[in-house]
């Protein structure tokens, strides 16, 4: 660890926003003195993990080692933040130790809460039960999927805000793609999709193709039905459903292989901070990204509260925001750089196509690329190859070097 306890800027957290956001700052400013806290030895490109239990990308290919990944002229401080004290320009270290700074920036992604479904721990891994949300369960993912020949497979959703909305959908389309293809679909093997809420997605216009999707693939769909608790042994899963009314019953279902999404949350020392809204998300602004109390605190990524949804392309988006903002708050830069909730999820329909859906605050449609090169609305090979081949090799040669590619801000005033 640096022997300097005091940084001008202090990332907490080396995922895609801490250490895009990096990068970005010292695109602008080189010589700023920048310290990034995270204990992990390996960067994951998340994203990758839904091809892979697909079968479509391997999973080496989502994993590389932190060090050559942190920016060069930073402090990397390779241990956890185990609080935040705010008033006095400080957080806490795991090891006892603090670190001051000036401006602070918190992105530490959000926890996957595998705890808070009753026995899903224990049974991850083992008797057809997985989740793509795991690096070590996505490969498991596949090996399911090419094994089941009859049977019900079964797909959760929580409730949100979770990582990448569609991803649960993408699991079930990927799977039920291979299924189709093997003509096992409908007289073999029957999908069902429980989900905490009550829309298939939550951008109406992205709906329709889904839909033609969810009938190609016979799949039932079972609304406002929250996963609580899982017996692999006896391959049984138990839901809530929530009426319209309100009122609630216990749903058992059995299934031969269930993928499941688990409950997210902040991570416990953000939640318990000053720095957290009701529902322990960072509170920010939705515009600045800047803390609505702390006025040189910001936040990118999964753990704050903008009501964006919580993808790596909004991460992409909002790096180099809180990098122009920050450096605007110095005295370096002029004007403000403003974000319009924008966040991609491309939504893999089957082998070889997705529905490429981008927008933003409100559900406004965002589209990237002109219809005759990507319809959003629609399936297409193109959105495919953009995901499966471009945003991978964008992640590690650009997000993470500081080059903002279509998503360099404009300011104002």
């Amino acid at each position: 660890m640096s022997n300097n306890k005091h940084f001008s800027i202090v990332i907490v957290g080396a995922g895609a926003g801490g250490i895009s956001v990096a990068a970005s700052l010292l695109k602008r400013k080189p010589d700023l003195q920048i310290a990034l806290i995270d204990k992990a030895d390996k960067n994951y490109y998340q994203p990758g993990w839904t091809l892979v239990g697909g079968g479509a990308f391997d999973i080496a290919a989502t994993e590389r080692p932190m060090a050559p990944l942190i920016p060069k002229d930073t402090t990397w401080i390779k241990s956890a933040v185990a609080g935040f004290d705010p008033d006095n320009n400080q957080l806490e270290l795991d090891d006892g130790s603090r670190i001051g700074y000036d401006r602070l920036i918190v992105a530490p992604g959000l926890k996957l809460n595998w705890a808070g479904v009753e026995g899903l721990t224990d049974a991850l891994g083992k008797n057809g039960v997985t989740s793509n949300y795991r690096f070590d369960l996505a490969p498991y993912t596949w090996k399911l999927v090419q094994g089941l020949k009859s049977g019900k497979a079964v797909f959760t959703q929580p409730p949100m805000p979770i990582k990448c909305a569609g991803a649960p959908q993408k699991a079930m389309y990927l799977s039920s793609d291979h299924w189709y293809k093997q003509g096992l679909l409908g007289n073999k093997i029957n999908v069902e999709m429980y989900n905490a809420g009550a829309v298939l997605f939550g951008v109406a216009d992205y709906v329709p193709a889904l839909m033609e999707y969810v009938k190609k693939y016979q799949i039932k769909l079972n609304f406002t039905h929250n996963l609580v608790k899982i017996d692999g042994d006896s391959k049984t899963a138990w839901f809530v459903k929530t009426s319209a009314d309100g009122s609630k019953e216990t749903v058992e279902t059995q299934f031969d292989m269930i993928h499941v999404c688990p409950p997210q949350q902040a991570p416990d020392f953000v939640r318990s901070s000053p720095l957290a809204d009701a529902a322990g998300w960072v509170d920010v602004d939705q515009a600045t990204l800047k803390h609505k109390k702390y006025n040189n605190i910001w936040s990118l990524g999964d753990v704050m509260n903008a009501p964006n949804a919580k993808t790596m392309a909004a991460a992409r988006k909002q790096a180099p925001i809180v990098a122009v903002n920050i450096l605007s708050d110095m005295g370096v830069m002029t004007g403000l750089a403003e974000y319009d909730g924008y966040g991609s999820c491309p939504l893999t329909v089957e082998r070889g196509k997705i529905v490429l859906a981008e927008f933003g605050f409100g559900g406004k449609l965002l589209h990237s690329f002109p219809d005759w090169i990507i319809n959003g609305k629609q399936p297409t090979r193109a959105a495919w190859i953009l995901k499966k081949d471009v945003l991978p090799w964008m992640y590690w040669n650009g997000m993470l070097k500081g080059r903002e590619w279509m998503v360099t801000p404009t300011t104002k005033p």
